[in-house]
């Protein structure tokens, strides 16, 4: 089976999680708080349901992870990696930083990923070998920039990187050579960079589920996508460096190690 059939049943999978979405975002939705405190809605278990009933329905042999419900089938050959709503906290509070996540890994490499920034109205997605797409359009990282004091960094969720000093300062070294600094968070800044927009992304405190899919999609538009160690994404992942191109990589990876 070609990485195409699975990239379409994916969209169809956004797809029918979207309309779940959109149904709840204007209502009052109940929220409760899971042990570690974030919150889950009644909303991000129907989505989950929703692209799980479509994914596992064309593909009954395949594993399934999912932020709600769990591990499914956990030794197969293939298996999903979903967030129906990573945001739920933008999600709940009304504003529009939360998207579906869905990827697919073969093994130990992910194949697919589908990005739904479901109230921006962008849907990315790539599959290995085939580029990356942003509503039906390719996209590509910026090619042209590889110093730092021309490139723009985005930094999201970075309380495990402040918690230690050396790294700190690193990122502190790193936010003063760059062009410019902004903190667009979630999905965005991972789409901003797959369409040349931005160059560098750091990143900790995520979850394997938040970022799968991304990681596909910045990949295929030509970049660069790592943990902040520089190892290659795996269930545990929870860090992550994402440059335009390796040259601003290395210069990133150095100052963040310095």
């Amino acid at each position: 089976m070609s990485s195409n059939e699975f990239l379409n049943i994916a969209l169809q999978a956004a797809k029918a999680g979207e309309e779940v979405i959109r149904h709840y975002y204007d209502a009052n939705v109940k929220v409760i708080m899971k042990e570690d405190y974030t919150p889950v809605t009644v909303a991000d278990v129907e989505t989950e349901q929703k692209i799980k009933q479509v994914i596992l329905g064309a593909f009954p042999e395949h594993g399934f992870y999912g932020e709600e419900t769990g591990m499914t089938n956990p030794d197969a050959e293939f298996t999903w990696l979903i967030d129906p709503i990573d945001g739920t906290k933008s999600f709940v509070r009304q504003y529009p930083f939360f998207s579906t996540q869905i990827a697919l890994m073969h093994k130990d490499e992910l194949i697919v990923g589908v990005s739904n920034g479901v109230m921006f109205n962008e849907l990315a997605w790539a599959s290995k070998g085939e580029g990356a797409f942003l509503n039906d359009q390719p996209i590509h990282v910026s090619d042209n920039i590889d110093e730092l004091r021309d490139a723009a960094l985005s930094m999201g969720n970075i309380a495990t990187l402040a918690s230690k000093p050396s790294r700190w300062n690193g990122a502190a070294k790193l936010a003063q050579q760059v062009n410019r600094t902004r903190g667009y968070g979630d999905f965005y800044h991972y789409h901003l960079l797959a369409s040349g927009k931005i160059e560098i992304i750091v990143e900790s405190d995520v979850n394997i589920l938040d970022i799968a899919a991304l990681s596909v999609i910045v990949n295929e538009a030509g970049g660069r996508f790592t943990d902040l160690e520089g190892q290659a994404l795996n269930l545990k992942t929870s860090s992550v460096l994402a440059t335009s191109n390796e040259t601003l990589y290395q210069k990133v990876f150095s100052l963040i190690h310095e």
